[in-house]
């Protein structure tokens, strides 16, 4: 099993299930990890946070069924996170990552990330925290910052959420530098977002180790090439 608190050689690519043949789920994520993925990158919306319903527990169930030694990144697009930890624990979720737009100060009555971490750790998940492209650097300050020696990973969404295809928007590499700036060896910076061979080196080039790759990686016809060659960003 990989161990997310340790810093990478080289990008770690994690391949998000949302961009997969739903009907051939098993066999494409099967593919994609025989071919160099380093983890699977499950995506949960619930309708509300974002316009789109994605994946839950079951989903997570069945994936760590077929994969029982691969790393299961979950990123949650919901309001209410703390309602899932248990589940997702329990299901085999190994990351559980939710947004500091949820959170307080963003949103006075939201939740309390500090107690949200504690929750997840407690259930023995790795905590990591998600910020969308129209939040500021002073609000990643406010809402991440005093959290970032408890996270094993900072998600920096370059597109805005809720489906996959979009174009990578390039602004938020300023906050991905503030980010890599402040945190320790053992926190990973992960990018999520019309991440592709172009866009990839810039991601890298800032400070993210963990890429994100659907569309560009499910709707390839060389799914080896385009791994490889994000994994080589890093050289």
């Amino acid at each position: 099993m990989l161990d997310i608190t340790q810093p990478p050689s080289q990008p770690l690519i994690a391949a998000s299930i949302l961009s997969a043949d739903f009907g051939a789920m098993a066999d494409d994520c099967r593919d994609v990890l025989g071919k160099g993925a380093d983890l699977l990158h499950i995506d949960v919306m619930d309708g509300h946070f974002v316009p789109n319903l994605t994946m839950g527990a079951d989903m997570i169930r069945g994936v760590r069924r077929h994969f029982p030694d691969v790393f299961l990144d979950v990123h949650l697009m919901v309001e209410q996170p703390g309602d899932y930890v248990d589940s997702f624990a329990e299901a085999g979720a190994n990351l559980f990552a939710f947004h500091i737009e949820v959170c307080k100060p963003m949103r006075l009555e939201g939740v309390d990330a500090g107690e949200l971490i504690k929750s997840i750790r407690d259930v023995g998940m790795s905590p990591g925290m998600v910020v969308n492209p129209p939040t500021t650097i002073a609000q990643l300050d406010a809402g991440m910052g005093p959290y970032l020696g408890d996270l094993d990973l900072a998600l920096v969404m370059s597109v805005n959420p809720g489906r996959s295809g979009q174009k990578f928007i390039s602004e938020v590499l300023d906050k991905t530098r503030w980010l890599k700036e402040r945190s320790a060896p053992g926190m990973r910076i992960e990018m999520d977002g019309g991440l592709n061979l172009e866009t990839t080196p810039q991601a890298v080039a800032v400070g993210a180790d963990v890429i994100v790759t659907a569309s560009a990686l499910f709707g390839s016809d060389d799914r080896a090439h385009v791994i490889n060659t994000m994994k080589a960003a890093g050289a």
